[in-house]
């Protein structure tokens, strides 16, 4: 039994831990939380899951464009910050400045947001050269607030503690661990269940259920309201309201890239998600002015915004093995069954006082 495990045994022996308490300790508890680790547990060998990133840098080329399309809109500021929080390894902004060019990649200014200290140390790796040359920078280094750009993110609001809860046909259930398991307990869901009621398409069935964020609606408020003018976007995992909550949405554990949903097990040493109610994420952003402009797979995003025909006669130059290497990249990213149709894209558009009149 690992060290934290072992401390929510004595606290177990106490009370039932609500499931959402259990994942935001799991990881982010301060020192033996999964995101406080001193390793980073991205990747391929040895670790418990991948993202997009890994792949290749396809995802970062194609917002590149989306993000240089969301300058021109504003008319083209002299400065066009990128704040990205939960930003890991910094794999995401190493990609789209690489694929930066001319007056865009003048004006653009990358900020890395990670408070995890392994995130903290690939990224100075990753973002080297542009950290040297100013136009990468980490949270907290003369940032100006609000600013004119762009929030985006890649599998972040997945890692939100979320609560599962589940209607049985006369009251609402929350999901637990006791000092025996997994158990399911009466519960007042307050605002979660007057949500989950208002989006049941065809009133609410036993066994429906879902899982709700209780930080997903300040955490939104604090990216967006930083965000003067231009775009948000958010790449994860996740359904409409609607959708999951007819699936019974619960918490999954990824482990070795083995994904089950024994979110109870292994806490600190596996990585816990959650699916994103994307129809949550499209009010709590409407409330701060945003308008909702694209919401779909990340597979459609791609063959939608990326000159790929373009893009496949350039790779025909590349050496064999960088050239199989692109096109493995591509067609995860846009084939059916595979990452691209698994991940969702959300965009927003908030404009400038100057649009706005």
């Amino acid at each position: 039994m690992n060290a934290l495990a072992e401390w929510m045994g004595q606290q177990l022996s106490k009370r039932p831990m609500p499931a959402s308490e259990f994942m935001a300790l799991a990881l982010y508890h301060p020192e033996l939380g999964y995101y406080r680790r001193q390793e980073g547990p991205w990747g391929f060998e040895g670790k418990d899951y991948y993202t997009a990133l890994d792949c290749g840098p396809l995802l970062g080329a194609t917002l590149a464009l989306r993000l240089e399309a969301a300058w021109e809109r504003l008319d083209r500021p002299a400065r066009f910050t990128v704040l990205e929080p939960g930003a890991g390894r910094g794999w995401l902004g190493r990609d789209l400045l690489a694929a930066s060019c001319g007056a865009f990649a003048e004006a653009l200014v990358y900020v890395h947001q990670d408070d995890n200290p392994a995130a903290r140390r690939a990224a100075e790796q990753a973002l080297a050269p542009f950290l040297a040359s100013g136009r990468a920078r980490f949270e907290g280094e003369s940032v100006a607030d609000p600013f004119i750009g762009a929030v985006v993110s890649n599998e972040l609001f997945d890692a939100l503690p979320a609560q599962p809860w589940r209607w049985d046909g006369q009251a609402w259930l929350m999901e637990a661990l006791s000092a025996e398991g997994p158990v399911w307990l009466p519960g007042d869901p307050g605002e979660a269940g007057a949500w989950f009621a208002a989006q049941a398409e065809e009133g609410l069935h036993p066994g429906d259920g879902s899982v709700w964020s209780e930080g997903l609606g300040p955490f939104v408020n604090r990216l967006g309201g930083r965000l003067q003018a231009g775009l948000f976007l958010a790449v994860d995992y996740g359904e409409t309201a609607g959708r999951l909550l007819a699936k019974g949405a619960d918490l999954r554990r990824y482990h070795g890239h083995t994904v089950d949903g024994r979110w109870w097990e292994d806490p600190g040493t596996c990585d816990l998600t959650a699916d994103v109610d994307f129809t949550r994420l499209s009010v709590e952003l409407n409330a701060l002015a945003f308008r909702v402009i694209a919401h779909e797979s990340l597979s459609r995003w791609i063959c939608r915004h990326a000159p790929l025909m373009d893009w496949e006669a350039r790779w025909m130059e590349l050496a064999e093995a960088e050239r199989a290497q692109r096109m493995q990249n591509l067609m995860q990213l846009t084939l059916p069954g595979l990452m691209g149709e698994r991940f969702r894209v959300l965009e927003a558009w908030k404009d400038g006082p100057s649009q706005e009149a």
